[in-house]
This record gives structure tokens, C-alpha cells and sequence, in this order.
């Protein structure tokens, strides 16, 4: 399952994607937040994190302001491999080497047709084995 969760920078620009995912015919869960009021970050942060930890198939998408946030939060969590992307090129690169599980994106900065094709990627491209299965691994003991 895809989950997406923003704070209130991030919340455009989740509309906007909410609406890029159901164009794909791809199923998602949206946990918030529900409008451009002020929020803390954290919460929704932790709330997609606890979902994606729940299966190995789960991903993510987090948006704030500037992404630092939101990545700083995720990857706090054994299991939880966040990336920060500003590229299409940078979010395959994070799937391939990094096998990154929840793609972070920033809300204010960048364009829309930026981040559905960092989208794109992140949901096509599949992580390589050996050497990087074995570092990401390494990450997590």
C-alpha cells in the first residue's frame, strides 16, 4: 500500500499528487493533513512511519516546506529509508542504491510536473541486490 501525508506547506502540492496517483489507478492512503492550517509536522510524519513499517510492500510520500523535516522525522525509525529528492533522476538513483521506502518531497520549492515525475520513478524503479541489499542491511543492524 501507498500512504502520502503532508503538514500544511506540503498539503497542495499532496492534492495535486492524490489526484496524479488516482490518474494512475494507484491505490493510496491519505493521512493527512486535510488543509493549509498550521501543523506540526511530526504527527503525520509518525503516522505514515507507523503504516509503512507495518509490511515490507508499504511505501510512503511525505511533503513539507522544505522536505528536511519530514526526512529528519522518518528516518528515525529502524526499517525506514527516506529520501529527499529534488529529480526524477535523484529518486530512481535513492530506489536503485538506497531502496529508499518513503519518497520526500518539498512543498514549497520546485514544480508539480517536478514532483510527479519523481513520483513516477520512485513507484517504477525497483532497488538492486548485492551490494546494495547488503548496505541497506547494514543500515538497519
Amino acid at each position: 500500500m501507498l500512504y502520502i501525508a503532508s503538514d500544511h506547506a506540503g498539503f497542495t502540492r499532496k492534492e495535486m499528487l492524490k489526484k496524479y496517483l488516482g490518474k494512475l489507478g494507484v491505490e493510496f492512503v491519505d493521512l493527512g493533513t486535510d488543509s493549509t492550517e498550521s501543523v506540526d509536522f511530526p504527527i503525520y510524519a509518525k503516522k505514515l512511519v507507523s503504516k509503512v513499517l507495518t509490511s515490507t510492500d508499504n511505501k510512503g510520500i511525505l511533503i513539507c516546506g522544505s522536505g528536511i523535516g519530514m526526512s529528519i522525522c522518518a528516518n528515525r525509525y529502524k526499517g525506514i529509508r527516506a529520501g529527499l529528492c529534488t529529480s526524477a533522476k535523484l529518486a530512481k538513483l535513492a530506489r536503485q542504491h538506497n531502496d529508499i521506502n518513503v519518497l520526500v518531497l518539498r512543498g514549497r520549492f520546485g514544480t508539480d510536473i517536478s514532483a510527479r515525475h519523481m513520483v513516477r520513478e520512485f513507484l517504477r524503479t525497483q532497488a538492486f541486490d548485492g551490494k546494495y541489499a547488503k548496505r541497506m542491511q547494514m543500515i538497519d543492524s
